[in-house]
């Protein structure tokens, strides 16, 4: 056991903040049993305490979102200026200069590394408004409304994001309210021609399946989306929210297959805390919209909110160092062979799945009851797929090599 790593949950606290959302909130937001969930009060790098003092070890990243760690002091140290200097902008009308200075650093970390040109970026607030702003401007560039997308897929739950999103939980009661314009085919499936290939103007695609269980396209299929995109006249989206910034083991999953998209979707860790994400395409794609004559076709209140620029500009000069490319290196290749040995000790393990620090365990079981176990033993985790089998690992880059003999001894315990 890891010093003050503690097991007496729910605490008095938790249970009186679950109470206070049973009555107020939506009771289809949270979660809520006589053991789950426990309330995040304070957190730092690869830990967080909750409103009881107990202490977890996360191998969530908090959904991806802190691959730097959490509370990074660089991070913070860029909100606390900026929001002591200007907390609020009026982006599409008069911004800052934070903003322009975020999309240039998008065009070069993106399309300028690929040697592919410049790109141009519209900044949102979630990642599933990156993947909408994606599809429009598919339909702007090609004239075409259909969209092909993947068994599986995972791009969010606003109306437009639905149309991608292949979970039947997610956007099963909406189907009645959202448009008929979708062909789904298996993950890992190159496209032949079909009755809609004519209509199809947007591919949406992760580069590697993240609630879908951390699954790995098999060689070659994103280079056959890539091929069939240009022969088709339609637009290849990656949405890389999840995978984006390391994740993986690359900057960007799609790296792996040396594959370039027409547009990139990007989220999560792009500020390590803050709500913000972008879009970011050719600027041959993205010239597709309109200029702009006082009122924007596609925008938001917080587009290019300072204070999400400034953190976004930190993270990403961080995440272009030398040590923290080494730093993601070092840890994957960890991760990894702990798993190997994990799965050696187990028959309730049949696979392990994923890349870099974005890892599945494939269990002969569902991981619901797995979580809560774990919980109490002071481990953070989520679980995917669409059997909810497949046990979640994706740690912050700095997880210590003791802290993973910490969880994968858990984990062990708790499958045995």
């Amino acid at each position: 056991m890891l010093p003050d790593i503690k097991t007496a949950i729910p605490g008095p606290r938790s249970l009186e903040l679950a109470d206070q959302l049973r009555r107020y909130e939506s009771r289809n937001v949270t979660y809520l049993d006589d053991s789950w969930p426990v309330f995040w009060e304070r957190a730092e790098g690869c830990n967080v305490w909750d409103a009881d003092g107990n202490r977890f070890l996360d191998f969530t990243s908090a959904f991806g979102v802190a691959g730097l760690g959490h509370r990074n002091l660089e991070i913070v140290s860029a909100l606390h200026a900026q929001s002591d200097q200007l907390l609020h902008g009026m982006g599409d009308v008069h911004p800052t200069a934070l903003k322009g200075q975020l999309c240039e650093e998008l065009s070069k970390i993106t399309y300028g590394r690929w040697k592919a040109g410049e790109a141009k970026v519209v900044l949102s607030n979630s990642g599933f408004e990156s993947i909408e702003t994606a599809l429009k401007t598919a339909r702007l560039a090609t004239g075409k409304p259909g969209v092909l997308a993947f068994s599986n897929g995972y791009h969010g739950l606003g109306y437009g994001s639905l149309l991608g999103t292949d979970l039947p939980k997610f956007h099963g009661p909406f189907d009645d309210q959202l448009a008929d314009i979708t062909t789904r085919l298996p993950y890992g499936e190159i496209p032949e021609h079909f009755p809609a290939s004519a209509s199809i103007g947007a591919v949406l695609v992760e580069p590697i399946q993240g609630r879908g269980g951390k699954v790995v396209p098999p060689p070659g299929f994103l280079a056959g989306l890539r091929s069939w995109c240009d022969a088709n006249g339609a637009l290849l989206i990656f949405d890389e929210i999840y995978t984006g910034f390391h994740r993986s083991g690359k900057l960007f999953a799609c790296e792996w297959d040396g594959v370039v998209p027409d547009l990139i979707c990007l989220g999560k860790a792009l500020s390590g805390g803050f709500p913000i994400s972008a879009c970011v395409g050719k600027s041959s794609v993205m010239d597709a919209w309109p200029t702009s004559t006082g009122e924007a076709l596609h925008t938001s209140t917080f587009l290019g909110h300072p204070v999400g620029c400034a953190m976004a500009l930190k993270s990403l000069e961080i995440l272009q160092r030398q040590e923290t490319i080494e730093l993601v290196a070092w840890t994957s290749d960890l991760l990894n062979q702990k798993l190997i040995t994990l799965s050696s000790r187990s028959q309730k393990i049949r696979g392990l799945r994923g890349r870099g620090l974005m890892r599945g365990v494939e269990l002969t079981e569902n991981a619901g009851p797995l979580l809560g176990e774990l919980l109490k033993n002071g481990l953070l985790f989520l679980a995917d797929g669409p059997e909810g089998n497949i046990l979640s690992l994706t740690p912050p880059f700095s997880i210590s090599e003791t802290e993973m003999d910490f969880a994968m001894d858990v984990i062990s315990e708790v499958l045995s």
